[in-house]
């Protein structure tokens, strides 16, 4: 083969090696920063916070790993939270996932002994939203402390994430645990019945959705429940799980998506350790269908699936065309160890208080969380619930569970902390 003239292959040469040289600097500029291979160290360790908004927004909701779970303070500034991370770490990387009520000022700071701080990281003029922070510091302790509100609700976090190096693990087992079962009961049908409000009194009710058992109505009762069909996977769930009824443009939707977990979280790991099966019979209600105003409801929320929970609102959001309205609300997991039920229907049950139930409800159970997904989105004013506006949204739980799947469930996923499927297994 005739080669090329020694000019021509000294260019090639040149330009390869250019080339080269190119290639080998954009590897080395394109390269994931060298935090990218440090590890989550705030998952699942010990949160503590300023103040807290109510029993089901704990400090510990912000590190657990969900963000359908959050922490809130009070409706005041300065507000901070701060994450033990077990021994001394070099942090290089904060991510803050705020909730709508979020902060337009605060710092990032870290501590050896959570009393001397330095400020590794300061926001003006922030805008919520996901804010992945490169910061440089090192301690134990790691604190986000706000100085401005967004909005007249205090602020809010679906996550607050720590990346570094050094820490410790949590102790009694790994960083990310999840401590769940589950039950998926599509909708059954739709009656102006409450059998826990307005017991044998049909259509006193404004309407509801009903999930779960079919038989469900003004007169039901234990009896009737354990007798019945459900529309749940597991099919042994014959419990009855309702909701005021959705109308978008005055018709009627029902939810496509519709997942009640039952969960271990919200409270040490040593409450967990003790949770006891929810007792047959017992009867809840979670929300509030009397709320005038957004600030009346705040366990009950609203956001957008497919859109990371961005505008979660106690009211009706306006989701993206792509996405659907999702609702969810989180039942008390604490019980006062006698009542099935109670003359309002909620005193009975209790939420946990940092991290603990309180003594008027000492006996811990699983959290029962409703996620219903609605196949709308866009504008919210063409939203109502047959209660009201959106901030009346509120749940019901009638528990039919067999009791012996029940307690299964509680000693297999929820005393050691494993994630759970419909059939009660890992």
């Amino acid at each position: 083969m005739r080669r090329a003239p020694r000019k021509i292959r000294t260019r090639r040469a040149a330009a390869t090696g250019a080339l080269l040289v190119l290639l080998a600097s954009y590897l080395t500029g394109t390269a994931l920063p060298a935090g990218a291979a440090d590890t989550l160290l705030s998952q699942g360790r010990s949160a503590t916070a300023s103040s807290t908004e109510n029993g089901g927004t704990p400090a510990s909701a912000a590190v657990d790993g969900d963000n359908g779970t959050r922490w809130s303070s009070g409706f005041a500034d300065p507000q901070w939270i701060r994450v033990d991370l077990g021994g001394t770490a070099t942090v290089n990387r904060v991510v803050l996932r705020w909730e709508s009520a979020y902060a337009r000022a605060f710092t990032v700071q870290t501590s050896a002994d959570a009393t001397n701080w330095t400020t590794v990281h300061t926001t003006t003029n922030g805008n919520g939203g996901v804010q992945d922070l490169a910061v440089s510091g090192t301690g134990r302790y790691v604190r986000v402390h706000t100085t401005a509100r967004a909005t007249p609700y205090g602020v809010s976090l679906w996550e607050f994430q720590v990346y570094g190096t050094g820490g410790a693990p949590p102790p009694g087992g790994p960083i990310v645990r999840v401590a769940e079962f589950l039950a998926e009961c599509p909708y059954s049908h739709r009656l102006p019945d409450d059998p826990i409000i307005f017991p044998g009194l049909p259509g006193a009710s404004h309407m509801h959705s009903f999930f779960g058992s079919r038989v469900t109505n003004a007169h039901t009762d234990l009896d009737d429940l354990l007798g019945s069909t459900s529309t749940c996977s597991p099919s042994i769930d014959v419990s009855s799980y309702w909701v005021p009824t959705l109308y978008v443009n005055n018709a009627p939707v029902e939810p496509t998506g519709t997942t009640f977990y039952y969960l271990g979280e919200g409270v040490r790991d040593d409450i967990i350790a003790r949770t006891q099966p929810l007792p047959l019979g017992l009867r809840i209600v979670a929300g509030n269908a009397r709320a005038t105003g957004p600030g009346d409801n705040t366990i009950a929320r609203w956001s957008c699936l497919h859109a990371g929970h961005v505008g979660s609102s106690t009211n009706f959001v306006n989701c993206p065309t792509g996405t659907m309205l999702e609702s969810y609300l989180d039942f008390p997991q604490c019980w006062n160890g006698r009542d099935l039920d109670s003359p309002d229907h909620k005193s009975h049950m209790a939420y946990p208080v940092a991290g603990a139930c309180p003594a008027s409800h000492p006996v811990p159970v699983p959290k029962l969380r409703q996620v219903l997904r609605y196949p709308v989105n866009g504008d919210p004013a063409r939203f109502r619930l047959a209660s009201g506006p959106g901030y009346t949204m509120h749940g019901d739980f009638f528990n039919a569970w067999p009791e012996a799947e029940m307690a299964r469930r509680v000693n297999d996923c929820i005393r050691p902390i494993i994630k759970c499927g419909v059939n009660g297994r890992p």
